[in-house]
């Protein structure tokens, strides 16, 4: 490695990061395909698990995204139509909800398998045994 002075150092990076990236059917890398399937919200999770049949990762992506955008899909949806107050609850759910799918988009997009504590046990299991 190489210091700021241009000379070789013998000191070693303990914060590199090797990332080991394997094709998908869509010809992306899988860290990509991970992070797009929370982008669509459940949508994308349901295409995904019928695309990508072999890859655990993404299919665990996907399995979670689906057990997570389902749900806080309806819940934003009924909470909207409580009278006069449903709808603001709603959009700060919403904002809330969007700031948490942002989070799992850049964790999968870093190669991370990162597990929410009851959803992201399910589909491990279902995933990966």
């Amino acid at each position: 490695m190489w210091n700021m002075r241009g000379e070789m150092s013998t000191e070693y990076n303990y914060y590199q990061v090797i990332k080991m990236t394997y094709k998908t059917k869509l010809g992306l890398d899988e860290n990509i395909v991970a992070a797009l399937s929370y982008v669509g919200f459940w949508i994308t999770g349901i295409i995904l698990l019928l695309i990508e049949p072999d890859n655990k990762f993404v299919r665990f992506h996907a399995m979670q995204s689906l057990l997570i955008s389902l749900p806080l899909s309806l819940i934003i949806f009924v909470v909207g139509w409580i009278p006069y107050v449903g709808w603001i609850i709603a959009d700060f759910l919403g904002f809330g909800a969007l700031f948490f799918i942002l989070v799992l988009v850049i964790m999968a997009y870093r190669g991370a398998l990162l597990k929410i504590p009851v959803v992201g046990n399910y589909a491990y299991r279902i995933t990966y045994q």
